[in-house]
């Protein structure tokens, strides 16, 4: 079915479910207790609500026993697809991994640990037909430690709301729903995960946030620490260049540039002319190493930022990706929704 299609039968008030198709994606890193259950309730939550699904779990580089047991699980359920990485890369390669396997309309994401309830799978859908491109899970009533996770996870939140615009309660909660569509746009690299709907967001998707349920962990140990934040703030400098001046760097680094240079030379100017008229010593002045420091600065950034023109264009050619999305044409004879261009 093509993404126009696909596309037409989501925004249309009048689905049906058997129209169609869900990949729900789960990476799992040692979670060999958690598996087995996890699986059996996504598929008894999907099968009562008569959805067709499927379910692909990417395992990644576990030392506990999940792959061998994911890849028997595979072999004997129908529904249940395994992709097994050859090591841990991390949640956001495996997270890509499914994502370039799932074949549904809509994807579903959630993490492997029982701490998401696929219960509330149907709840994300049906908040998707209310038109929108992405639903985020929030854990309202988290069952974490305040201490290490809580408090953290609040001051990440409210920061990564000021600098991309998209404000959530919970970015760090996995279980969310996408239309393939958005998730066709998003190439992820780092641990670019718990950015997706900031990502989604620049490219154009409408966004909500639904309450979902959270449990209590109940096998093995938390994979989340307090190390994580320097990461998440590296990523988040990362998201912000990319929706303030993904096609546009050079009026960043050429603003900053053509400052330093023009500071540089103004410096320059009044030591040239102290140094004529009034015979001023120059040489041992820290003025003097500032204005050449300066101008040398400004003249790279201002370079750089060439560069950096030349290959955000040869980003978008090379791969023909537009600097725009459309999200609805009217008129001639039809209406086609999330048209791309070509």
């Amino acid at each position: 079915m093509s993404s126009s299609v696909s596309t037409h039968l989501i925004s249309n008030h009048s689905w049906q479910k058997s129209d169609l198709f869900l990949s729900i994606v789960v990476p799992i890193y040692n979670e060999f207790e958690s598996l087995p259950k996890l699986i059996d309730t996504i598929a008894t939550t999907l099968q009562s609500e008569q959805y067709n699904y499927e379910i692909i779990c990417v395992d990644d580089g576990s030392t506990d026993g999940s792959s061998q047991l994911l890849t028997n699980l595979a072999h004997s359920r129908s529904d249940l697809k395994a992709i097994i990485l050859r090591r841990n890369y991390g949640q956001t390669p495996a997270i890509a991994a499914g994502f370039k396997h799932a074949k549904g309309q809509i994807i579903i994401t959630l993490d492997g640990d029982l701490q998401n309830d696929p219960q509330d799978i149907p709840k994300l859908i049906n908040k998707l037909y209310e038109g929108y491109d992405l639903v985020s899970g929030w854990r309202k009533n988290r069952q974490d430690d305040k201490v290490k996770r809580l408090l953290p996870s609040k001051i990440a939140n409210w920061l990564i709301g000021q600098v991309t615009g998209v404000k959530l309660h919970d970015y760090g909660c996995s279980l969310k729903a996408y239309r393939a569509e958005v998730v066709a746009d998003l190439n992820l690299y780092g641990e670019l995960h718990r950015f997706l709907p900031a990502l989604a967001y620049i490219e154009g998707a409408k966004i909500a946030e639904l309450p979902v349920q959270h449990h209590a962990r109940r096998y093995g140990q938390s994979k989340y620490g307090l190390g994580r934040t320097f990461r998440v703030l590296m990523d988040l400098f990362t998201i912000f260049f990319i929706k303030k001046f993904l096609t546009r760097p050079m009026h960043i680094f050429g603003l900053f540039g053509l400052f330093a240079t023009f500071l540089g030379m103004i410096l320059g100017i009044y030591l040239t002319f102290i140094k004529l008229f009034f015979g001023a010593e120059i040489g041992d002045r820290p003025l003097l190493i500032l204005a050449v420091l300066l101008f040398m600065t400004g003249i790279q950034l201002f370079s750089f930022g060439l560069l950096a023109e030349l290959g955000m264009r040869t980003y978008h050619e090379s791969q023909k990706r537009p600097i725009y999305r459309v999200r609805e044409v009217v008129g001639q004879q039809e209406t086609v929704s999330h048209e791309q261009p070509d």
